[in-house]
């Protein structure tokens, strides 16, 4: 039995359509025939009644089809255990991070982690921070790097870093020294809704001591950055977010007057610690 032929089968099985299988699956017609044709054989039974142009699943179509469905999953999750093993790897951890979390100290650590543990493949999915919670809870990652809690009250969160906000702006060429929160605030628009912890508070902060400000709502802190660089605003952003920036002179730190700023957390989240788990939360306690 082929691959190929259970795989074209759940397609067709879906539409009840050979040629929108066909479409799906980039093959022509009379190739979804001949797979459908061969797999028939192999079982020695009707999948589908024809007529015409219209196919609908017999009795065994349906009885077979999760079968079939299960039958792929095993073949696929196989193949990847396969190829992990070919690259060495014996041992996986799969991680849900929040974008500002993977663009900034992530990274670094990420590749420490690996050279010292070159028998666990790593894999990254960056999703949104109130998203992590879910990835979590359903198994989809074994553990997760968050800026807020999350609303699931089953899973483990735990604060592993803690780093404070600054106000940052463009550089100004010799005005570096002279710039002020005031200043700022009233020449530039306030760019919010970058974070997803602490604007709320931090806003009605701002609003409470400089009302007239304005405010430009963007929701990526790497598309706020481009847009501080440009003159387009100044932000409050957590300190490892611009550090690079601010070392290449292209960001300045704006020292407060009126406002306090907040601090942002990394919250580190697991449903069932796993061995790999338990190793990568070691090494980020000891490494942040």
């Amino acid at each position: 039995m082929d691959i190929k032929w259970l795989k074209t089968f759940v397609v067709a099985a879906g539409f009840e359509n050979f040629r929108k299988a066909s479409e799906e699956l980039y093959l022509t017609q009379p190739a979804i025939s001949k797979h459908i044709k061969r797999l028939e054989e192999h079982l020695q039974i009707d999948l589908f009644e024809r007529s015409g142009k219209k196919v609908i699943l017999t009795d065994a179509g349906h009885h077979f089809l999760p079968f079939a469905e299960e039958l792929i999953l095993s073949y696929e999750e196989g193949m990847e255990r396969f190829d992990s093993w070919k690259q060495g790897y014996h041992r996986k951890l799969t991680i849900a991070a929040a974008p500002q979390i993977a663009s900034s100290f992530l990274p670094p650590l990420l590749r420490t982690f690996m050279d010292e543990n070159d028998d666990i493949e790593v894999l990254i999915n960056v999703v949104n921070s109130f998203e992590i919670g879910d990835e979590v809870n359903t198994g989809r990652a074994e553990l997760g790097l968050t800026r807020v809690i999350p609303i699931q009250t089953n899973l483990n969160a735990e604060a592993v870093h803690n780093e404070p906000v600054i106000l940052v702006g463009t550089n100004v060429e010799g005005k570096i020294n002279s710039i002020k929160e005031s200043q700022v605030l009233s020449d530039y628009r306030l760019i919010t809704n970058n974070h997803p912890d602490y604007w709320d508070t931090l806003l009605k902060d701002v609003k409470k001591h400089y009302p007239n400000v304005r405010t430009m709502a963007v929701n990526q802190i790497e598309v706020t950055k481009k847009f501080i660089e440009n003159g387009l605003g100044v932000s409050y952003l957590p300190v490892s977010m611009v550090k690079d920036e601010i070392e290449a002179n292209n960001l300045i730190e704006i020292k407060p007057e009126k406002i306090a700023a907040p601090n942002s957390e990394t919250y580190v989240l697991t449903k069932i610690e796993t061995e790999e788990a338990r190793s990568f939360i070691a090494f980020l306690k000891e490494s942040l």
